[in-house]
């Protein structure tokens, strides 16, 4: 009887091991394919927001309502064809959007300083590292999170369009703030959440699936770094002369 115990105690540590293991590797790929989209879009933002000629060209002529409105065409048609893509098509889809957005960006070095954008980005990533880390190890459940950050972000989308009309100072300082603050919870969200989701799903030995779900693990924190750079950026951003 104790032998039986002492293997099935084995047995239930091998598979814990494999499942950290497997997680670990699964979290790289996350991290690993977010931050080569990173560079894509910093790249991308910065060899065309440094010309004003293709600054001037995209941003002062209709073809900006392309660049504006692409990425998010993008990112919603995302959930929908990613079934019928393969992991290795949807990753390039992936990198595609993100270039997309690099140029949707590109304005920001127009508008802000390249030192403010600099500070802003480095403040950024230590904020989102310390929020991911919080996600992944806490123990706590932040599940019930979900659906009030979902409706925060839906009614920061309606005041920043009515704010269009409204031209507020204090109602555009109050949806940065109130940003910040949603976009930091997203991220320790979403992190737990693509933990919970390998962990449910780690016994299929689906390895397409398994491929598409860092893809859009990457994607979710992707966004999540880049709106709260935005909103940071507003208090952090010193406009250039």
């Amino acid at each position: 009887m104790s032998d039986y115990q002492t293997i099935r105690t084995v047995g239930a540590g091998a598979r814990t091991a494999a499942y950290d293991e497997g997680l670990r590797t699964h979290m790289n790929r996350v991290y690993g394919q977010m931050s080569v989209a990173m560079l894509i879009t910093a790249g991308v933002a910065w060899a065309v927001g440094t010309s004003d000629q293709l600054v001037a060209a995209i941003f002062m002529s209709p073809l900006k309502w392309v660049v504006m409105l692409a990425p998010l065409v993008m990112v919603f048609a995302f959930g929908a064809v990613l079934n019928r893509l393969s992991a290795a098509a949807a990753q390039l889809y992936f990198y595609v959007y993100s270039a997309l957005m690099g140029l949707s960006l590109a304005f920001i070095f127009a508008v802000y300083t390249q030192t403010s954008i600099a500070s802003t980005f480095l403040a950024t990533a230590a904020a989102f590292a310390g929020l991911s880390i919080y996600g992944y190890t806490t123990k706590r459940d932040l599940s019930a999170l979900g659906g009030f950050l979902m409706m925060g972000v839906i009614g920061l989308i309606v005041a920043s369009l009515i704010n269009i009309f409204l031209a507020s100072s204090a109602v555009a300082f109050a949806i940065s703030f109130i940003g910040v603050l949603l976009f930091a919870g997203l991220t320790a969200y979403d992190t737990q959440a693509i933990k919970s989701m390998y962990l449910a799903h780690a016994q299929s030995g689906d390895t397409e699936w398994l491929g598409k779900s860092s893809i859009m693990g990457a994607l979710q924190l992707y966004l999540d770094f880049i709106n709260m750079f935005m909103f940071l950026l507003q208090f952090m951003g010193n406009n250039r002369e």
